[in-house]
């Protein structure tokens, strides 16, 4: 029988916490990279085509990030 894959939960550190601003300062820089990235595709520059999909993950990781930083503010008032 195949061994059972394991699953590790990614644990964020105190340090890497971040405050809402500067996600949203975050999320304008990767959305600002994700509109370079695909006009580099349009124009047939874009070598790996695949950092468009990488880059549209992160950008939702980021938002995913400030609304749970949202929702954090209002449960502690």
């Amino acid at each position: 029988m195949a061994d059972k894959k394991t699953t590790t939960k990614k644990t964020v550190k105190t340090s890497e916490v971040k405050t809402i601003a500067q996600l949203n300062a975050d999320l304008v820089a990767a959305v600002t990279d994700l509109t370079d990235s695909r006009r580099s595709h349009a124009q047939g520059e874009l070598v790996n085509p695949h950092v468009l999909t990488t880059q549209r993950k992160e950008i939702a990781r980021i938002k995913t990030a400030i609304t749970a930083a949202a929702h954090e503010g209002k449960e502690s008032k």
